[in-house]
């Protein structure tokens, strides 16, 4: 991979990613990561380890490894830290590189094709306020993207990566569309619990008469053919 001055960075986000896989080391680990973004900020930071999260999140124990950051990236945004600290155990992580390169190159058409289309927008979206807010969501949704649920780490980590997106950018229009699938996840699962909160009391009786019916249906049938 090349040698660029970090701070004084100007290639575009899905360059950066993309440099990083270049390198010979089989091993990347965490701190060449975080150290590749230079002052690029959170949202930089955020939207590579959702991104990464989605492409090779099925590979077990990987989301482990790729959520616990965004955890700590969630909380530091949302008490407003300037920069983001991880402790060395965590800098010391690694993946196969040759994975990575493999998860890179399956996001890199659509995020080129984003950052094309993406301008600063709806900047009260981008506010400290907003910031606060946007890091108290990801703490939640990190949790839930660390833990063993297969195929769990799908939808939380895309709104994680549109949230870094929209930050990186400072498009408001990808903050609305990341709480707006938040809103649509938590409208579904009220609609869900209310559907069950009505219907249980009907469907539990019946169930248990079910359950009661089962044995001396068994019964019959074995009467019948039993001869």
């Amino acid at each position: 991979m090349p040698d660029y001055d970090y701070q004084s960075d100007s290639r575009s986000f899905s360059q950066v990613i993309e440099d990083i896989g270049v390198k010979d080391d089989p091993k990347l680990y965490l701190g060449e990561l975080v150290n590749a973004f230079g002052e690029r900020g959170f949202g930089a930071l955020m939207l590579f380890f959702g991104l990464l999260n989605i492409a090779i999140g099925i590979i077990p124990g990987t989301t482990t490894i790729l959520g616990a950051p965004l955890l700590l990236m969630g909380f530091q945004l949302a008490i407003r830290q300037d920069q983001l600290w991880l402790p060395r155990w965590a800098l010391r992580r690694w993946i196969e590189r040759e994975t990575y390169r493999n998860g890179v190159a399956k996001v890199l058409p659509r995020l080129r094709m984003m950052e094309r289309l993406s301008r600063p927008r709806f900047s009260i979206m981008t506010s400290e306020v907003s910031e606060v807010l946007i890091g108290i969501a990801t703490v939640l949704l990190a949790f839930i993207l660390i833990l063993p649920i297969w195929g769990g780490n799908l939808i939380p980590a895309l709104i994680i990566a549109t949230f870094g997106f929209g930050l990186m950018q400072r498009d408001g229009l990808a903050i609305i569309l990341a709480w707006s699938a938040i809103a649509l996840i938590c409208t579904a699962a009220l609609i869900i619990w209310l559907a069950w909160t009505w219907v249980s009391p009907y469907l539990l009786p019946f169930w248990a008469w079910l359950n009661g019916l089962l044995p001396q249906a068994w019964a019959w049938l074995g009467g019948l053919f039993g001869g």
